[in-house]
């Protein structure tokens, strides 16, 4: 049986507290190929997902939190007892999380993109990390098939988008990359580009949500981009009833995802 290393780091200065601290910035999460995932559900679900986790690190005037299982830490690198500094240096919060995971990126599998049949949700530009990883979450609970997320999206790997997904990053898969390039390619195997804006036609409840589709999901205030939109097969809107002018870009996508599921039969 394997034997988990136990070490302790103290100070702020140290060079894997460093190490960790840059995972708040995206350029050294692309550069390190790895995140951090904070808090005891989100440690608990990168294990028990399987994902490949370098480290996990506790506060030790904290202690061991009592909501996650010590066990599981067996499948992580080490097990770290780190000071309250390092917590602080290291997280994002106002209030440093008793525990974080320093978790390696899972290489994606491009082929699930155009699996037949697939469901395939794509954000073209949306920059709040919070609707970023909600969206996540909805896929998952929805039962989509991915998460594509295109160039100028925030980052779904930054902290605030890890914690929205509540575990949902670690149970599909999420990629990123240049939407222009890949939806001529979902087109040409069949897939139909289904994107929402307030003036289009035909209701959500209206469209037909069948077979392979990608749904697109656009920018918080401008919506998707003229080359995204130039491509859709269709543009549906949400009803409303009330007097709002318009739902959050997270609700909205969670909506559209809850009624493809209802229309898949799913």
């Amino acid at each position: 049986m394997s034997t988990v290393r136990e070490t302790i780091v103290t100070s702020p200065q140290n060079d894997k507290a460093k190490r960790w601290a840059s995972l708040q910035h995206r350029k050294y999460r692309d550069r390190h190929g790895a995140f951090l995932a904070e808090g005891a559900h989100l440690v608990q679900e990168a294990l028990a997902a399987g994902e490949t986790v370098e480290a996990v690190v506790f506060d030790e005037g904290r202690g061991w939190p009592a909501d996650l299982d010590r066990g599981f830490a067996a499948a992580a690198g080490e097990i770290v007892r780190a000071s309250g500094e390092v917590m602080a240096k290291c997280t994002a919060t106002d209030s440093p999380p008793p525990v974080f995971a320093v978790v390696r990126k899972r290489p994606p599998d491009p082929a699930v993109l155009f699996r037949p049949g697939a469901l395939i949700v794509a954000l073209d530009g949306l920059r709040d990390p919070g609707n970023v990883g909600t969206i996540i979450r909805s896929a998952d609970a929805a039962g989509a098939d991915a998460v594509f997320v295109g160039r100028g999206s925030a980052d779904p790997f930054s902290p605030k988008a890890v914690r929205s997904t509540m575990g949902s990053l670690f149970h599909l898969p999420v990629l990123e990359g240049d939407l222009t390039r890949l939806l001529p390619e979902a087109k040409a195997r069949g897939f139909r580009l289904i994107g929402s804006g307030p003036r289009a036609e035909r209701t959500c409840y209206e469209c037909d949500w069948s077979g392979g589709v990608w749904l697109l999901l656009g920018n918080e205030s401008e919506g998707l981009s003229p080359e995204t939109a130039a491509l859709l097969d269709e543009f549906v809107r949400i009803p409303m009833r009330g007097r709002a002018e318009s739902l959050n870009a997270a609700m909205a996508a969670t909506v559209l995802l809850f009624e493809a599921m209802r229309a898949r039969g799913i």
